[in-house]
């Protein structure tokens, strides 16, 4: 009995707290959703400034775009009214212009030419008055004035009277070291500029004159045209090209310039050039020195000398008892030995003519190897990077030949002499052997014998 007191107890114990529990929750529940009441006022009051915000910057963006609008179709209306009333000015001025378009193209292709022959020309140093009228006719757009017409023909009229005149001028001239002085000058006509250099270049640009690479052979100076500009009658080289065939004389190159183009291979050549002209000199000498020495050699067989012909001579005289047999051989050896003095370099020379067209030949390839070279990395589209390897090739062929012709030809003339000598060498030789001969059929003995007298003449 107890005990279910005691549960009965418990349990309203737990209905009672049960009770309690749900009533704080309630409370709970009912002030979080006042808060959350609040917190939606709040930020529905926000949505709505926000909204109103927004109406209000579409309705400014709808007024700006009316009115964008409608300036838009003010300057459309605008545009077409103009363009209408450009065409209606554009066909006014062509009937009231009538020909004088036609004119102004007339005049201004005129123009056009005259400011690129004052631009040109050394008229313009001191005959550029109007130079500044015929600039302003080239840049205009409209209708020249009566004023620029005048000035365009002044400046034709200045232009004809300037080419037939000797006037003397003061130009600034560009040194070589880039300073630049003021200088006195001739201008002759309208076809150069003369200082005490010879003919210069002018700059109608830069108003300054410099010097050209080369001057022609006999080109006129500041100081020969002295007479000329008293009335004296003179005659004068002129460029009649204004200075382009001046130009392209300083671009021909100078000897040593084409032999430079020869390259290594050119060097080689002159080199043997030089190596053949110095044996064949050298020789060419002996030879001459010996033509004269045999000369005086045949007055004069009994006393032989130091010279071929004496040696030769000198055999018999040293053993005139030989046989005719030993003398002979005595004598063939004798004249061999002095043909190898006479024709001592002569092969050199041969050989050295024969190898200079060959290495020439070799310059040639090996030009060309580098011009097609050249063309496989940049083309043959300009000439000029090709011109290096074809003037080496060219250059070497040349100096091959060049250098062959004369090497050639001392070689034949050197051999012809040593030719001559030898002959005259053999003959001396044979006439000993054959008075040696004579003498030992008849039985003459060596202390009877005379010295031989020579069988041949003075060498030719």
């Amino acid at each position: 009995m107890r005990v279910m007191t005691n549960i009965l107890v418990c349990c309203l114990a737990l209905a009672s707290f049960s009770s309690a529990a749900s009533q704080d929750l309630v409370t709970k529940a009912q002030q979080e959703n006042q808060q959350q009441k609040v917190l939606d006022s709040k930020r529905q009051a926000e949505f709505k400034q926000t909204e109103q915000a927004l109406r209000k910057e579409k309705a400014e963006l709808l007024r700006q775009r009316n009115q964008i609008q409608q300036q838009t179709d003010r300057l459309t209306k605008q545009f077409s009214t103009n363009e209408t009333q450009l065409a209606k000015l554009q066909d006014k001025l062509r009937l009231q212009s009538g020909s004088l378009g036609e004119l102004f193209g007339v005049v201004r292709q005129n123009a056009k030419e005259l400011q690129a022959d004052i631009s040109h020309s050394v008229t313009s140093v001191d005959a550029n008055k109007y130079s500044s009228v015929v600039s302003q006719i080239v840049a205009a757009k409209t209708l020249p004035s009566i004023k620029q017409l005048t000035g365009l023909w002044k400046s034709f009229e200045e232009q004809i009277s300037a080419s037939g005149q000797l006037a003397k001028v003061q130009v600034p001239f560009v040194e070589g070291d880039g300073q630049v002085k003021t200088v006195d000058a001739i201008r002759l006509g309208s076809f150069g500029l003369i200082t005490n250099k010879g003919y210069v270049n002018w700059n109608a640009i830069s108003r300054e004159a410099n010097a050209y690479i080369k001057q022609p052979s006999d080109g006129p100076t500041l100081s020969s045209l002295a007479s000329l500009s008293i009335g004296q009658v003179q005659s004068v080289v002129i460029d009649p090209s204004k200075g382009e065939i001046l130009n392209q004389l300083g671009e021909v190159p100078s000897m040593m310039q084409r032999l430079k183009q020869g390259g290594v291979v050119g060097e080689i050549i002159i080199a043997l050039l030089v190596l053949g002209i110095v044996i064949a000199g050298i020789r060419g000498a002996y030879l001459f020195k010996v033509q004269k020495q045999i000369s005086k050699q045949l007055k004069e067989p009994e006393a032989p000398t130091d010279n071929p012909l004496g040696r030769v001579l000198n055999v018999y005289h040293q053993e005139p008892n030989r046989s005719v047999e030993a003398l002979e051989l005595r004598l063939l050896e004798a004249i061999v030995d002095e043909q190898a003095h006479l024709e001592k370099g002569l092969s050199m020379l041969k050989l050295l003519a024969a190898i200079a067209p060959m290495l020439g030949l070799l310059g040639t390839v090996a030009g060309m190897i580098e011009t097609f070279q050249v063309i496989t990395q940049f083309g043959n589209g300009d000439p000029k990077v090709m011109a290096g390897g074809i003037s080496m090739a060219l250059v070497t062929t040349v100096l091959g030949l060049v250098s062959a012709i004369p090497l050639l030809l001392a070689h034949n003339v050197l051999s012809s002499q040593a030719e001559k000598v030898r002959t005259i060498l053999e003959k001396q030789g044979l006439g000993i052997v054959a008075e040696q001969a004579e003498r030992d059929s008849k039985g003459i003995t060596p202390a009877k014998v005379q010295s031989p007298k020579s069988t041949v003449g003075n060498v030719a």
